[in-house]
């Protein structure tokens, strides 16, 4: 488990939130210090536009923490990672990549089958476009080329 607390919501400014400075990741030498900060990028560099961008972002990490951390102080230390296991179980996918698949049990586990969602209504494989072939996808999956 990442990390034991009973936030309801998320904070708006993480404690990981990246600055817009050149001077907080600057060496001695006034340069940006790579091997331990990381290569330079606008995206890792930039706040979001907005607080409710990050809390919304961070809002089913922060849901999930709440309720590993109740299950853990109520039932024990067993509870949050079986909880855990039994959805990296369920997560895997074992049908063919041309088969729909809901995965319910997975929505089950993580308290999803009572609401709707985007993707509820709008993800439709019969209102796909595309085709496709089954031997193409098999393939693509096993990694095998001809």
């Amino acid at each position: 488990m990442a990390t034991q607390s009973l936030r309801i919501v998320p904070s708006s400014f993480p404690e990981g939130a990246p600055s817009k400075s050149v001077k907080s990741t600057a060496n001695s030498f006034g340069v940006h210090d790579t091997f331990r900060l990381g290569v330079r990028s606008i995206n890792t560099e930039l706040l979001p536009s907005h607080p409710l961008e990050t809390r919304l972002d961070q809002w089913d990490q922060t849901q999930t923490n709440l309720k590993l951390t109740m299950e853990r102080r109520i039932y024990g230390i067993h509870a949050p990672i079986r909880h855990l296991m039994e959805r990296s179980i369920v997560s895997r996918v074992q049908r063919l990549p041309v088969l729909p698949s809901s995965n319910l049990a997975l929505d089950i586990l993580m308290g999803k089958d009572e609401t709707i969602e985007f993707e509820d209504f709008l993800n439709d494989p019969e209102s796909s476009t595309e085709p496709m072939d089954v031997h193409v996808s098999m393939e693509h999956r096993l990694g095998i080329k001809f």
